[in-house]
């Protein structure tokens, strides 16, 4: 039987291995950009929201510069019942009235965005609040399609105030608003806009937490995950139908930001522990990392 002190030198003992795992990682890594999308379970879950700010305050620490980019959309739905509106979507995308904008910036802008800033001041990071309209860092322009009002693409990516933060130990963390050139605010997929803030940052990680264990190849089976694609495997994926739905935007805009010199992206299971570090920082990683001309042999 193993006593106490026995169990906390063994405790110690892995504690040790872990990071005697990391240190290749976090040389390599040190200096480097990497752009996280936080959503999903992750910010949910008190639990899982704690370790993420944590995980991105380590990041920190250890010398890579994090860049945040953040939705909010159960959030948002929460207030628009509040206020009495009834939360529309059309083809995926939400239905964006001036009325809901108003309530998309208050929320994303005003409270969530805050919030993440004041956990990871308290956890002991250097947070600084952004949205698109800060610093004129995204310029939008409207989506396209009819009938959604007010939701947007990103036409221009100005990174010196985020060059600024991050060159001076500083945690940007962005919320998915932007307005275009006349100033009128628009909502835009947060996924899009951590994939563009990537490329325009030259960052050398994509990450998106989401709530799937990644890319699988049978989406009901969490054991077919593919652990590895590059651009033109990820691009076949989606035309035999076996990435669909709601994750073909997010493997677009992964492939967009590799297209574009990002080093690698990840789309990984925010719904795990210490997800960040997991796929950063270990030998075999948690999710799927897709892979650019950096990778290519």
């Amino acid at each position: 039987m193993i006593n106490d002190t026995e169990y906390i030198k063994q405790d110690a003992a892995t504690r040790v291995q872990v990071l005697s795992e990391a240190l290749p990682y976090i040389q390599r890594f040190i200096g480097r950009t990497i752009v996280v999308k936080y959503g999903g379970a992750a910010m949910k879950d008190s639990n899982l929201k704690d370790k993420v700010i944590r995980d991105i305050v380590f990041l920190s620490c250890v010398g890579l510069r994090p860049i945040l980019v953040h939705g909010g959309g159960p959030e948002i739905n929460s207030w628009l019942d509040r206020l009495g509106i009834e939360p529309q979507f059309k083809n995926g995308l939400r239905v964006t009235d001036a009325l809901t904008m108003d309530v998309v910036e208050m929320v994303l802008v005003g409270r969530v965005n805050k919030e993440i800033v004041t956990l990871i001041n308290q956890a002991g990071g250097s947070a600084v609040g952004l949205c698109g309209k800060d610093g004129d860092l995204i310029t939008a322009r409207p989506q396209g399609q009819e009938d959604i009002g007010f939701v947007g693409e990103v036409s221009g990516v100005n990174i010196k105030i985020l060059e600024t933060l991050v060159n001076n130990g500083y945690i940007p963390v962005v919320s998915s608003v932007a307005a275009d050139e006349a100033g009128q605010a628009y909502n835009i997929n947060a996924d899009t806009i951590a994939g563009e803030i990537a490329a325009a940052m030259g960052a050398e990680k994509l990450i998106l937490l989401t709530d799937t264990r990644g890319i699988l190849k049978d989406y009901k089976d969490p054991s077919t995950l593919i652990p590895k694609v590059d651009i033109q495997e990820a691009r076949q994926l989606i035309t035999t139908g076996i990435v669909g739905g709601g994750m073909i935007p997010k493997v677009n805009c992964c492939v967009r930001s590799l297209a574009q010199g990002v080093g690698a992206a990840h789309i990984i299971d925010g719904r795990i522990p210490h997800a960040l570090l997991l796929e950063i920082f270990t030998n075999i990683g948690i999710g799927t990392m897709l892979i650019g001309s950096k990778f290519m042999p």
